[in-house]
């Protein structure tokens, strides 16, 4: 199983957010050039994440991002698959679907090990993503030479 490019990045927004102080508040292209993606990639998952109440974005003057206490101590599991979706990893019903579907084993296996993957997720935080040795890092990420 491979994270979307839309998630990849969503969690590294998160985790670049995550070792910042309040008081730091970046725009989302700052964000995006310290985490070297382009700013409307960044704009996009800064969107999807401020509706799952995990960044706030303030407008204006003092403005900026920020992760959010719910933001600091969501789960993982609970991120990915929000971000994810609920898809199988394999396209049974596809156009035209498969002709296995009715008597194949493989869907419910596949099913089942995402379930997994997922649930190794689960007891993980953002916070704890930002631990050492990962969080200084981040801290020393600077914008990509424009």
């Amino acid at each position: 199983m491979r994270l979307t490019k839309a998630t990849d990045l969503a969690l590294r927004v998160a985790m670049r957010l995550a070792v910042l102080d309040a008081e730091s508040a970046p725009t989302t292209r700052e964000v995006a050039d310290a985490v070297a993606v382009p700013y409307s990639h960044a704009a996009k998952v800064v969107t999807r994440l401020r509706h799952l109440g995990v960044v706030e974005a303030r407008r204006g003057r003092g403005g900026g991002l920020a992760l959010t206490s719910t933001g600091r101590a969501a789960s993982l599991g609970w991120l990915v698959r929000e971000l994810e979706g609920a898809d199988d990893v394999v396209g049974c019903e596809d156009d035209p679907p498969c002709p296995l579907r009715t008597a194949c084993r493989l869907r419910s296996a596949l099913r089942q090990a995402q379930e997994s993957f997922y649930a190794t997720l689960d007891p993980i935080t953002i916070a704890d993503l930002v631990s050492a040795p990962t969080g200084p890092v981040l801290l020393g990420l600077s914008p990509r030479p424009t």
